[in-house]
């Protein structure tokens, strides 16, 4: 009997466009689809509470998917290594298949694994397909990493355009006797407490909800993604990182699915097509950039912000993470998080810089809250995000650049219907007066029944302070006389 392959999905938990399932399918060899839950294995960025739902709503749909096509899904649980030797014991496979990932700790148990397999005779092999470019695919002139996002994007451009996307196997042949398999709740995957009713409102896991997405956006919101993207009070955003995270959809099948819908279309529609995979393209250069350089998870790219002097405060802390800050537009990103496990793009910036600049809260306390509430909790595209707002990290944001909370409320959320919907305290005051009621008379306020103090806080600083307060730091540390 031909003996089987493993394979062994990660984030890549879909049937197209999957390398490693497509090169196991092609040898006509039966294929052996595992999935182990071996969280403990990537600390100190285990999946957090948000991300655990989720991988486990996407693991019911991907073992559907596979039992339809002939070939259960296998869940395991402990150490990734073990439990694929085990498998090649029970099953007879003499092969392991996989893709890539690129966070450090996982780029090293990788390199473990393969060792330890090759050494014992089994075929070993992964693919790239969390990416479009690996880091070793793209260099400076000086052969070095790029730090800086435009001239990146433009030697990407100039490149030939990615692959065409693999189908989905039409059937998998199965081995004679499957191996036995956990429960997908034996995983423990869920909150003991059932917190995510806002998550399943929003969102559909799984590869079929990620290409129903992905039709939405290219068909409905592209053709005006450069007018609508900064706005969270409307549907202008592809909404797709958590798909993309989690491997239900692939940088490929996104990147050609935005070329298709542009097609033929006029040249606005079109330069709203490159504007959006100009954003994949920050994706692409966040794993760059970690792959590079990592440390950078945990330590500013920039060395001089080490002697940076954070100011940490857990009450300010708790305040924002609560959304309880006294700054509407801040206030209703940290709720729309809490509730959905997402937060718009413009919105991440502006409580991002809320955090690091107003509060002067170190950078690491927002990547570590993010990681555990966002369903797209991605360790690149979060170091990427955290550093740039902080001004410490590639190609950041200068750090004098300190947003004014009220000021972006009222470009991109102007008639305050984002706010409302996630403060509803404040639901009666009219634009642009909800975006700052502390400087509402207390006759105003007593008509929208609001009660600064009591049913919505005061604002826990004031943005001018803040501002020469940061502005001061940032000097200490250039004189480098922090301290």
């Amino acid at each position: 009997m031909t003996p089987p392959i493993i394979v062994w999905f990660r984030r890549d938990l879909r049937l197209a466009d999957n390398p490693a399932l497509h090169a196991a399918v092609e040898t006509g060899r039966p294929v052996v689809p595992v999935f182990i839950e071996s969280g403990s294995e990537e600390a100190p960025w285990q999946p957090g509470g948000a991300a655990r739902w989720w991988l486990h709503q996407s693991l019911a749909a991907l073992g559907k998917s596979l039992a339809q096509a002939g070939a259960p899904l296998v869940l395991r649980q402990g150490a990734a290594l073990a439990q694929l030797e085990r498998l090649l014991g029970e099953t007879g496979a003499t092969a392991v298949y996989w893709n890539r990932l690129y966070e450090p700790a996982l780029i090293e148990r990788e390199t473990r694994i393969k060792a330890a397999l090759k050494a014992r005779g089994v075929e070993a092999r992964s693919f790239k397909s969390a990416v479009l470019l690996e880091g070793h695919e793209i260099a400076t002139k000086q052969g070095k990493p790029y730090t800086v996002f435009s001239p990146f994007w433009r030697a990407v451009v100039a490149m030939e355009e990615p692959a065409p996307a693999l189908p989905a196997p039409e059937r998998l042949h199965a081995p004679g006797a499957a191996p036995e398999s956990l429960p997908l709740e034996a995983l423990g995957l869920l909150p003991r407490i059932d917190w995510a009713a806002g998550m399943r409102e929003e969102w559909s896991p799984g590869e079929a909800g990620a290409l129903r997405r992905l039709a939405r956006f290219t068909d409905r919101a592209m053709p005006d993604y450069d007018e609508e993207r900064n706005r969270p009070d409307h549907y202008g955003t592809s909404r797709l990182s958590p798909h993309l995270h989690w491997g239900e959809v692939s940088p490929r099948q996104v990147w050609h699915a935005a070329r298709r819908a542009s097609r033929g279309a006029d040249a606005a529609a079109r330069g709203a097509a490159d504007h959006f995979l100009r954003e994949v393209g920050w994706r692409e250069f966040a794993h760059h950039l970690l792959t590079h350089f990592p440390r950078t998870d945990r330590e500013p790219l920039r060395a001089d912000f080490a002697a940076f002097p954070w100011r940490e405060d857990a009450a300010l802390l708790r305040a924002w993470r609560r959304g309880r800050t006294g700054y509407p537009i801040v206030d209703a990103g940290m709720r729309e998080l809490w509730a959905t496990g997402w937060m718009h793009n413009r919105v991440r910036m502006i409580v991002a810089s809320f955090l690091v600049k107003h509060l002067l809260q170190p950078w690491q306390r927002g990547a570590e809250w993010f990681w555990d509430t966002l369903v797209d909790a991605n360790l690149a595209n979060n170091t990427l995000g955290w550093q740039w707002s902080a001004g410490c990290g590639a190609d950041a944001a200068p750090y004098f650049r300190i947003f004014n909370p009220v000021l972006q409320a009222e470009k991109f959320d102007p008639d305050g219907a984002y706010t409302r919907r996630w403060v509803p305290e404040l639901a009666k005051l009219a634009a642009p007066h909800i975006h700052k009621p502390w400087m509402l008379s207390p006759a105003v306020l007593r008509a929208a029944g609001v009660s600064l103090g009591a049913d919505y806080p005061r604002p826990v600083v004031d943005h001018a302070q803040a501002r020469e307060r940061a502005l001061a730091a940032f000097a200490a540390i250039r004189k480098g006389g922090a301290g």
